[in-house]
């Protein structure tokens, strides 16, 4: 009876040494994880890779959370923010100019431009699904539809995949011009001299 009671408080001793050890976060294949939340209350710097219990490469163990092996103190850089540049392009489509209420924007060597004025422009039709974020845009019998943050478009039913994904941008949903263009069965030109954009149908 007294091993029992002996083999069940050793159990206990090292349940409570791994809990005081480890804290929420998965490991890789390493044992090792990058610390992002709550760093300084393991006594980590923020993004400093660690690993728990000692990890792998370490015999000893220890309750402390200050056991941990630092492979790295320096913090890992976050992800840039996509930037956006302002493009000086002109958009005619059937020879007349399309006035834009907002810039139109370049990323990733794609021209996005207002939704709205170049739908107006083309003279098509657009339907929102707002619980999707799918636009749906119509043209005689031309449909193109695209979803917002989705690099999936879908020229009349049959998908393909595009460069640069719709965008909603400070309340402006934007879409790539010549993704649009031709979705809606339209041929388009572009003169890098003068910086013109020509649609026609």
């Amino acid at each position: 009876m007294k091993k029992k009671i002996g083999f069940a408080a050793i159990a206990l001793i090292l349940l409570s040494s791994t809990v005081a050890s480890a804290h929420p976060g998965r490991t890789d294949a390493s044992g090792g994880h990058h610390c992002w939340t709550n760093c300084e209350r393991w006594g980590l710097s923020y993004g400093e890779y660690h690993y728990h219990n000692g990890g792998s490469s370490s015999g000893s163990k220890s309750s402390s959370s200050k056991s941990t092996t630092r492979a790295s103190s320096k913090p890992q850089p976050k992800p840039k923010a996509p930037t956006y540049a302002k493009s000086d392009i002109k958009v005619y489509v059937n020879g007349s100019l399309v006035k834009f209420g907002s810039h139109p924007l370049i990323y990733n060597h794609t021209n996005l431009v207002p939704l709205r004025e170049i739908a107006e422009g083309m003279g098509a039709k657009v339907s929102w699904n707002k619980e999707v974020g799918a636009i749906g845009v119509q043209r005689g019998t031309h449909k193109v539809t695209l979803t917002i943050g989705s690099r999936t478009v879908f020229y009349n039913g049959k998908s393909e995949s595009i460069a640069v994904a719709p965008k909603v941008i400070d309340g402006v949903t934007y879409v790539p011009l010549q993704v649009f263009a031709r979705g809606l069965g339209s041929s388009i030109s572009y003169n890098a001299s003068d910086g013109i954009v020509r649609i026609t149908f």
